[in-house]
């Protein structure tokens, strides 16, 4: 056998031992091949990069990056997050010298990527254009950019123009997405079209209906969840008219079959056919239509309130309605529903719906109820920072009586409640002493920071 880098790929590839080369052999015979081949190769001549542009945030104070530095070090990492939060919405940069690693827990990370846009600065963005590793970077927005941006500026600067000119002027962004909507990636048409959130209203209704007819998927699905929290919009109409006919009213009861396929029509409004793994197909479209329906719709077709319609029992399809129903009071920001539904079955994703002060009361109750285990961390782990203070004072109680008595099972309850308190609670967490010290780390940190 020659010792060709091709041949030597080959042998490895069908096996030693079919062309009689012992694998000792064949693993000494590439390694010389990658000594003659490097060794064979003539150095070339680069142009060195030209340099990053000029920063215009300042820098992070002094503290904060030491801190910065310690985190990235293994120290209290899991609030790196809260910190990188914090610096964006400051409005500074981390040191030039933290850049490389957090864009390398940025490649691994996709939560904290919108944060590192923001605080990595010009030097950041310059990096990423060295290595394609980074290039996610260049997709994310930096701080609200320039008007010129949007026909000259990266995915993620497009994003933020459009965002901030949303919040200015909702028919001005609307328009502007108009212009130029055939030459948008689906990617970015998909994410635009989330934008439209932010004073979302009937004059976008037009463009919205017409996004149903995307090619993506993904467009289709971002618009017909909008339009399901417009419920004069002809989808609402056209998922109440199916609604009806798969949930009706059975006396005391409540009945509902699914539809028997889903056409063309049904896909076109953001039903997707394919159903998740384990889910029943029918059961799939039922809950999708459900979904997409105007809460408004049930009281008067059901003849009772929406607390009433929640306790009702409805029968082999139970299951799949209730999903729908919970999915349209979050797409529909519908605090009554969520609260009737959360009194049937405290789902932590109707929390989000609540006002704070209800949401923290409810998930209290929760807490004295329930015993200390994964079930309660991942109804806690929904509930976003700051923790109210009742839900806090439950929270402590539980830690503290879980620690006398089960000290193994409080780790984690520990660690969660230490990101989600106000960390100005650390002076009345003594009884925990790990509570009270990432409490501490994290009020420090935040002081740092202002």
């Amino acid at each position: 056998m020659t010792g060709s880098w091709e041949e030597l790929v080959s042998t490895a590839l069908v096996g030693a031992g079919r062309r009689a080369v012992p694998p000792e052999s064949l693993l000494e015979r590439a390694a010389e091949q990658v000594v003659r081949m490097r060794a064979g190769r003539r150095p070339g001549r680069g142009t060195p990069p030209a340099p990053a542009a000029e920063e215009t945030l300042p820098p992070v104070p002094r503290a904060a990056a030491a801190r910065l530095a310690r985190m990235l070090a293994g120290e209290q990492n899991r609030l790196l997050t809260e910190w990188l939060e914090t610096a964006a919405a400051r409005r500074v940069r981390v040191p030039a010298a933290t850049i490389p690693a957090l864009l390398d827990l940025g490649a691994r990370d996709r939560s904290i990527r919108a944060h590192l846009g923001a605080v990595t600065g010009a030097r950041g963005r310059w990096l990423a254009g060295l290595n394609s590793a980074w290039a996610y970077l260049l997709e994310e927005p930096a701080h609200e950019p320039p008007g010129e941006v949007w026909e000259l500026g990266t995915s993620g600067d497009r994003r933020a123009f459009l965002a901030a000119t949303r919040r200015r002027d909702p028919a001005a962004a609307r328009e502007l997405l108009e212009r130029g909507w055939s030459a948008e990636t689906p990617e970015d048409r998909a994410v635009f079209v989330t934008i439209l959130a932010e004073g979302l209203g009937m004059a976008d209704e037009p463009f919205l209906e017409a996004a149903l007819d995307d090619r993506r998927r993904e467009v289709r699905q971002a618009a017909a969840d909008l339009l399901t929290r417009l419920p004069r919009s002809r989808l609402a109409h056209r998922m109440t008219a199916r609604a009806s006919r798969f949930v009706t009213g059975n006396g005391p009861g409540i009945s509902a079959e699914p539809p028997a396929d889903c056409d063309g029509e049904m896909e076109r409004d953001g039903v997707r056919a394919r159903p998740p793994a384990g889910m029943e197909t029918r059961g799939w479209w039922l809950q999708q239509v459900v979904a997409h329906t105007p809460l408004s719709f049930w009281p008067g077709h059901l003849g009772m309130p929406p607390d009433e319609i929640a306790r009702t029992r409805i029968g082999d399809w139970e299951r799949e309605v209730r999903m729908g129903w919970t999915r349209a009071a979050i797409l529909q920001r519908d605090a009554t529903w969520a609260r009737a539904l959360f009194e049937a079955e405290p789902l932590t994703d109707l929390l989000a719906v609540l006002p704070p002060e209800e949401r923290s009361h409810r998930a209290a109750e929760l807490v004295a109820g329930h015993p200390v285990d994964g079930q309660l961390v991942m109804m806690l782990g929904g509930v976003p920072r700051p923790w109210g203070s009742q839900l806090a004072r439950a929270v402590l109680k539980k830690i503290v009586e879980t620690t006398r008595t089960q000290p193994w099972n409080a780790g984690e309850l520990i660690r969660l409640a230490g990101e989600r308190f106000d960390p100005a609670a650390y002076a009345h967490a003594g009884e925990v002493p790990e509570l009270a010290a990432t409490l501490r780390f994290r009020f420090d940190m935040l002081k740092e920071l202002s």
